[in-house]
């Protein structure tokens, strides 16, 4: 009988559950919940926010779901391992019961907290002890929540990222980790402990972190309840979690100094890793302790996110579907594919979701520039905003290559925006390194995590014998140069958009 490995990625915009082979690597079984995107709530201007029980509920659809596609018996699954969307803040009290809906990523509203922390506990601090400014992290969202809503905070019992909350609903237990707390800028990573000077400042508990695990080992079992809900059997080890970036890296097997992944859902990122504490001097780009970080191999992950990716190409389709006239993403990218590179010099901003970290957390907004009302069509619109959304990637990447991040080859899953041509060749054109499109997502990695963590693996090595390389892209001179062309063009557009929010 076949013995399988549950991956579980909780994205902002769908919960994906895959079954995995553990022994060929193969998939099993993978679906994907709620079948449209999961609901982002903005209550007021610059705010994101979701129930972490909508998260629970279409975490038991996409598992029940794919269970039923691997024809996989309760007795069959080894462990589970969890991907999640990173940054987030969950809140609960001594009962498990979360106390405010989570604030998630691409919330703003602590920016102004961790800027004013950034310039008080200053910037030699921040830099060597936290590698980052605390900016719009999970401390700082947590900061906001004691300052404006100080009977939320007093009940809290624990603090969580996402990956937390749903390895609660699963074990009962509540954990996190090392490279969990780096992204939510509660390590320090020189003292190697969370940085007191920053929970001083803030005036925060410590207690309230939740108690630290390996990213690979046995966090937990699944509970009775858990596994009756979900139609598996109790006991079943939680053995991973990282972040979703984190683990996109790995389920690509970017593991390693130089090497490099990329992701374009709902945020848009670019993933280098290094083995020595990187910081960026305005903080545009995020350092991070690596999933497989140890104290004799040290590895570090410098991520470069894009709010507004997947989300600017989500708002078109609805746009364009208007009086029940549904336009899938298939269609979107046949329609890019109608005009040439350049769009005929209509040129997008993406950035509409919410403060962009690599603009120095600033909120421009997306914005259309150059727009012919008696020439341009959905069409071009359709390119623009493709290519739009590669110019911002791109204005990243340099930002990294500045802090010698370089690579010629970037790896992708075959999935959300890297599934259209146009946006890949845009991507290799306007960074200048070749692209591999390879057979894997963030549930896949999750899943071999679990392998790794039990030790049904050896290594993360050995996780990926069945990792394959589908698609290459590479670069053309003729196609950069119009390119570069353009996305020149584009970044005085936004050097004056910027100009203009410092107004």
């Amino acid at each position: 009988m076949p013995k399988f490995l549950l991956g579980i990625d909780l994205g902002s915009s769908s919960v994906k559950a895959t079954f995995l082979d553990a022994d060929t690597g193969r998939v099993a079984g993978h679906s994907s919940s709620p079948v449209s995107e999961m609901e982002i709530s903005s209550p007021h201007t610059g705010w994101a926010e979701q129930n972490p029980e909508l998260w629970w509920s279409n975490a038991v659809q996409a598992v029940r779901s794919s269970m039923i596609q691997a024809n996989c018996k309760p007795d069959d699954v080894l462990a589970i391992g969890i991907a999640y969307q990173m940054h987030g803040l969950v809140l609960v009290d001594k009962n498990h019961d979360v106390l405010r809906p989570s604030i998630i990523w691409c919330d703003s509203r602590a920016v102004s907290i961790g800027d004013l922390a950034f310039e008080k506990l200053g910037k030699e601090y921040c830099l060597s002890h936290l590698l980052n400014s605390p900016g719009n992290f999970t401390a700082s969202k947590l900061k906001w929540v004691q300052e404006h809503e100080p009977s939320v905070y007093d009940r809290i019992h624990k603090v969580m990222l996402p990956g937390d909350y749903l390895a609660m609903r699963l074990t009962g237990e509540i954990a996190t980790t090392v490279p969990g707390l780096s992204e939510g800028i509660m390590w320090d990573f020189i003292e190697q402990q969370l940085p007191r000077s920053l929970f001083e400042y803030y005036q925060l508990d410590q207690q309230l972190v939740a108690t630290i695990v390996p990213t690979f080992s046995v966090q937990g079992r699944l509970t009775n309840e858990a596994a009756q809900i979900l139609g598996l059997k109790a006991g079943i080890p939680v053995s991973y979690r990282a972040g979703d970036q984190p683990n996109n890296a790995f389920s690509l097997n970017a593991l390693h100094p130089g090497e490099v992944a990329a992701t374009a859902g709902t945020s848009g990122v670019i993933y280098g890793i290094v083995d020595r504490p990187t910081a960026d001097q305005q903080s545009r780009v995020n350092t991070f302790v690596h999933l497989n970080h140890t104290e004799t191999r040290q590895r570090y992950g410098v991520l470069l996110c894009v709010n507004g990716t997947g989300i600017m190409n989500s708002w078109l389709r609805k746009l364009l579907s208007a009086n029940h006239n549904s336009i899938d993403y298939a269609r979107l990218n046949e329609l890019a594919g109608q005009v040439s590179i350049g769009s005929e010099h209509l040129l997008v901003l993406p950035f509409g979701n919410g403060a962009e970290r690599m603009l120095n957390n600033k909120n421009v907004g997306a914005s259309l520039h150059g727009l012919d009302l008696n020439r341009h069509t959905r069409s071009h619109l359709s390119r623009a905003v493709q290519e739009g959304i590669v110019y911002a990637l791109g204005y990243g990447f340099e930002i990294m290559n500045g802090l010698g991040i370089q690579s010629n080859v970037i790896r992708a899953g075959q999935a959300n925006m890297f599934l259209s041509e146009i946006f890949c060749d845009a991507f290799v054109n306007v960074t200048g390194a070749e692209l591999e499109l390879y057979n894997t997502d963030g549930s896949q990695g999750a899943a071999r995590g679990a392998g790794v963590g039990i030790g049904y693996y050896a290594s993360p090595d050995e996780a990926f014998t069945s990792l394959a390389c589908i698609k290459q892209f590479a670069p053309d001179s003729r196609k950069q140069s119009q390119y570069h062309e353009f996305f020149s063009t584009w970044k005085s557009i936004l050097n004056h958009q910027l100009k203009l929010s410092a107004i």
